[in-house]
């Protein structure tokens, strides 16, 4: 049996990858970076409470723990799996079509 590989993706993160116009586009990408930079600081903070362990912490871990964080955040909102992105390219082409409907009126 062949599993297809998106199957574990909810569905909104298959049917965002179905984009036909440059404005669904830049909606799609937009709202993927939101979800990366708010994904980032919630990891940031999350990262904050783990202790260092044997790492040993330091300036050293302190420097890369942004650059980590915004790595697993990008990874995380790439996976389409929180729905975030989702939501917010949703609002943003509501308000376009809003805002279309208004200036054709």
């Amino acid at each position: 049996m062949e599993i297809p590989g998106d199957a574990g993706r909810p569905p909104q993160a298959s049917q965002a990858r179905a984009r036909d116009t440059g404005e669904d586009t830049e909606a799609h990408r937009v709202a993927q970076e939101f979800e990366a930079v708010f994904l980032s600081q919630a990891v940031e903070h999350m990262m904050s409470t783990v202790d260092s362990g044997i790492f040993g912490g330091g300036h050293a871990e302190e420097t890369w723990r942004g650059f980590m964080s915004r790595a697993f955040a990008e990874e995380i909102a790439g996976s389409g799996t929180t729905g975030i992105a989702a939501s917010i390219e949703t609002a943003i082409n509501a308000y376009r079509a809003r805002t279309t409907e208004g200036a054709s009126e």
